[in-house]
C-alpha cells in the first residue's frame, strides 16, 4: 500500500508538471529544437521618396531585435531555417493637424515595408505581408533635423510588428 501511494504521488506530480504553461517574456513561439538559424535578405527602398540611410537602419534594427529576443543564430546563408526578405515600399510625409493660419501644424512621416517571411522547415507558415508605422512631428521643425530619430523610432515599431506577426505567431 505504501508503495502504491508513492507511485500515485509521483504520477500526480508528473501530471501537474506537464500542465504548467510556459511563457516567454518576448512573445516568441519558436521551437528551438527545429529552428536554429535565420537569415535576412536586403530590403531595398522602392518608395517614391528615398532616404538612403533608411535601408541600413531598418536592416540593423531587425537583425538586432532577432539577436536580442531569440536564440536564433543570424547567418548569411539563404538556406537557413527561417528567412526574411522584402522591400521598403513607403516613405512619405503628409500634413496632419491644420492650425489657425490654414497651414499644417503637424506632419506625419510614414514608412511601410513588405516582408516575405520564409519558413524552410514548414512552408505552410510562410507569409508575405505589408506593415507600416508612423510618427508625427511639429511642422515648425525641419525634416532633416528630426529624420534620423524618427526613422529609428519607426523602424523599432516596424520590427516589433514584424516580430509579433512572424516569430511571435500572433
Amino acid at each position: 500500500m505504501k508503495r502504491l501511494n508513492i507511485i500515485l504521488c509521483l504520477l500526480a506530480m508528473l501530471a501537474i508538471q506537464a500542465c504548467i504553461p510556459k511563457y516567454t517574456l518576448n512573445g516568441a513561439s519558436i521551437d528551438y529544437s527545429v529552428y536554429r538559424t535565420i537569415s535576412f535578405g536586403d530590403f531595398p527602398i522602392r518608395a517614391a521618396l528615398v532616404y538612403p540611410p533608411l535601408q541600413q537602419t531598418f536592416e540593423n534594427t531587425m537583425t538586432d531585435m532577432i539577436g536580442q529576443q531569440t536564440r536564433l543564430r543570424v547567418i548569411d546563408n539563404a538556406n537557413s531555417d527561417l528567412r526574411m526578405e522584402g522591400e521598403i515600399t513607403t516613405y512619405n510625409l503628409s500634413p496632419q493637424a491644420v492650425g489657425e493660419d490654414a497651414y499644417a501644424s503637424q506632419t506625419r512621416l510614414t514608412i511601410g515595408v513588405r516582408i516575405k517571411y520564409i519558413n524552410n522547415k514548414n512552408p505552410n507558415l510562410t507569409k508575405d505581408q505589408t506593415f507600416s508605422a508612423y510618427r508625427d512631428f511639429s511642422s515648425s521643425e525641419m525634416l532633416s533635423d528630426v529624420q534620423d530619430e524618427l526613422c529609428n523610432q519607426i523602424c523599432k515599431d516596424l520590427a516589433d510588428l514584424i516580430f509579433n506577426a512572424t516569430l511571435g505567431d500572433w
